[in-house]
């Protein structure tokens, strides 16, 4: 069996920078035209000439003959000022802006300690049309990290759409029941990514045989019943729904620690692990439309028009990958991958 589609974009991707960078792009461009880019760097990208910059260090490691385009996130801070969303608008390659609640996932701690000190950033982006990217997870010590997400959309999210009627959000990687009721409820300006990982696993892959660090990620793995409405969601064809891996590279170090690192790399077969997805859900026909044709549109972005094939073969995950200095640990190490990505 083989399925063809255009090619595919990833809305939400970690690459790191330096030698890591340069270890793990060549998977992303491998599968993917484009890419928006996270900006949790250290220290993170809060400027226009500061992402554009950090794009030009991702062109010249991608592979010789990529076409491989990436596009940049602006990470916002306390202290962002609006007329930096008009540069960044005007750059061309920056297309949204990282609200990151501070404290909540990697390298956040220079986020957004109270959203209304943002009120002003949130105006200019709503005047110029560009995204806001929210990672949607409130950070107080009181909620039950299953419960974070959740009680975003309560205390935070609801109110940022009814305060700011004209801005566009992207309720990114969704993990629960109650975030695809709310993106599917609510207006057409929100939209939600959904990661290769939240759909294959629930959280007993956190346990299954002791602790399982190379499967912790932020925001955390939930109960079946979630994925299983992620499913659904993803596979249903609802243009609100669109491909964002949230791959997240790790050394081997940083994720088996007493303080271990939220995060799970896919990119080395992220359009593989979807495409198994769908087919478990009888839906490989709607794949074309979530990996393809939603993000771009939502982004007012053309399709790709170059095509990229699958082919229905198992292949072994390798147990681990270079990364920079050290070594990683992606997702289905030593395992196996039901979808082989025919080269071109």
């Amino acid at each position: 069996m083989e399925v063809t589609l255009l090619r595919p974009d990833d809305w939400h991707l970690h690459l790191r920078d330096g030698p890591a960078l340069a270890s793990v792009v060549g998977h992303s461009a491998e599968r993917f035209a484009r890419a928006i880019i996270m900006p949790n760097l250290k220290p993170p990208i809060v400027s226009t000439e500061a992402a554009l910059a950090y794009r030009q260090r991702i062109l010249e490691v991608l592979p010789e003959g990529s076409c491989f385009q990436p596009l940049l996130a602006l990470y916002l801070t306390d202290n962002t000022l609006s007329k930096e969303v008009q540069k960044a608008k005007q750059s061309g390659y920056v297309k949204a802006v990282k609200y990151y609640p501070a404290g909540a996932t990697t390298h956040s701690d220079r986020g957004v300690t109270d959203v209304r000190k943002v009120f002003g950033v949130l105006g200019a982006l709503e005047e110029v049309g560009m995204p806001l990217l929210v990672h949607g997870e409130v950070t107080d010590p009181a909620v039950d990290i299953f419960d974070r997400e959740r009680v975003f959309i309560e205390r935070v999210l609801a109110p940022l759409l009814e305060r700011f009627q004209g801005l566009k959000i992207v309720f990114e990687h969704v993990t629960t029941q109650e975030a695809v009721e709310f993106v599917t409820d609510g207006p057409e300006r929100l939209a939600a990514t959904i990661t290769a990982h939240h759909l294959l696993l629930n959280r007993n892959a956190l346990f299954e045989g002791g602790l399982r660090p190379h499967h912790y990620c932020l925001p955390v793995l939930k109960r079946e019943q979630h994925r299983q409405a992620l499913i659904k969601a993803a596979t249903s064809g609802n243009p609100k729904f669109f491909l964002g891996t949230d791959s997240a590279p790790h050394p081997i170090e940083g994720k088996e620690a007493d303080y271990g690192c939220a995060g799970i790399y896919t990119s080395h077969a992220a359009i593989e692990l979807y495409a198994e997805v769908f087919e478990e859900a009888g839906a490989l026909g709607n794949l074309e439309g979530f990996a393809s044709h939603f993000g771009a549109d939502f982004y007012g972005l053309p399709r790709n028009e170059q095509t990229l094939s699958l082919r229905r073969k198992t292949w072994q995950v390798p147990g681990s990958y270079e990364f920079g200095s050290g070594r990683l640990v992606p997702l289905r190490a030593g395992g196996q991958c039901l979808w082989h990505l025919e080269k071109s």
